[in-house]
């Protein structure tokens, strides 16, 4: 082996070594966030997270939800049926539209929401407005073709740490699964 050959194969090691060093810190500190969120406010941090985005008095959509939750209707759906059973939020039809229902905090989620902490999804969202256009792009893109490589890209992009009982038992998740035990993804 030449000695470019050798410093292509060690620089390639270092750039992987640091990538999983970097997706496992990010891992660990949303991990335990999430934790915090739930010792602290005793609810789930995605169901916190959506909280917040009502914390203003919006009556929202599911749809309007998942825009500002940056996921899909059936994941924020799923949180709201969760909070609505708590009794944190109301889901009721638009007076204006009888076709639409909406979401609003009740008075025991804005108590509860004035004393929990910031949902780890908010700190991520913080992080990666700091970012500069091209930095976010190249993010993007990078976690794309990550995405893409583990074979994730019909995965439903469901909120962070949202508990989604249909989403972890689904056909699609079990072939990913075995693509991670693989040794060359597990172990590389």
């Amino acid at each position: 082996m030449t000695k470019k050959n050798n410093r292509k194969l060690k620089s390639a090691r270092n750039d992987m070594f640091s990538a999983v060093a970097s997706i496992r810190r990010v891992v660990r500190v949303l991990r335990l966030a999430s934790q915090q969120t739930q010792a602290a406010a005793g609810i789930g941090a995605a169901q916190l997270f959506v909280l917040q985005q009502l914390g203003d008095g919006a009556e929202l959509s599911l749809n309007e939800l998942a825009e500002r939750t940056l996921t899909d209707r059936s994941s924020v759906a799923s949180v709201v049926e969760r909070l609505q059973a708590q009794e944190l939020v109301d889901r009721t039809t638009d007076p204006s539209d009888r076709r639409r229902a909406v979401v609003r905090i009740t008075a025991t989620g804005k108590r509860l929401l004035g004393r929990a902490p910031d949902a780890p999804t908010t700190a991520l969202l913080a992080a990666l407005r700091r970012l500069d256009s091209r930095e976010l792009s190249a993010l993007a893109e990078s976690l794309r073709q990550l995405t893409v490589a583990l074979g994730a890209t019909q995965e439903p992009p469901s909120m962070l740490f949202a508990d989604d009982a249909a989403v972890r038992a689904s056909p699609r998740r079990k072939s990913i699964r075995s693509k991670l035990r693989r040794p060359s993804i597990a172990n590389g």
